[in-house]
């Protein structure tokens, strides 16, 4: 199983002052619409080409929609990159205005 985190788990890490670094693998037009403050977008088809951006140096957290991409994203990182500094979030971003965040816009 690939490791994941909740959004209130992620809300009270950030809350913390954890130095988390937060990338959102969805598409620009869904991070133009809503996203965690501070998160770094990197569309999961560009994450080949785009891999040298995540740090391997902090925890990572993958943020998508639901979870799903995120996760993909998170399986690529660790099987063709060995990143071990990874989390997804489960539920995604819609989870995390649901349940965190109700400012972050639903869709």
């Amino acid at each position: 199983m690939l490791p994941e985190l909740t959004p209130e788990a992620l809300h009270a890490r950030l809350q913390s002052g954890e130095n988390l670094q937060l990338i959102d693998v969805r598409q620009p037009e869904e991070f133009d619409f809503c996203r965690i403050a501070g998160s770094l977008l990197i569309p999961l088809g560009e994450l080949a080409s785009r891999a040298n951006e995540v740090p391997d140096d902090r925890p990572v957290v993958l943020i998508c929609h639901h979870g799903v991409r995120s996760m993909q994203a998170l399986a690529y990182l660790q099987h063709r990159h060995e990143y071990t500094n990874l989390l997804n979030l489960r539920g995604g971003i819609d989870a995390w205005s649901r349940r965190v965040d109700s400012s972050v816009a639903l869709y």
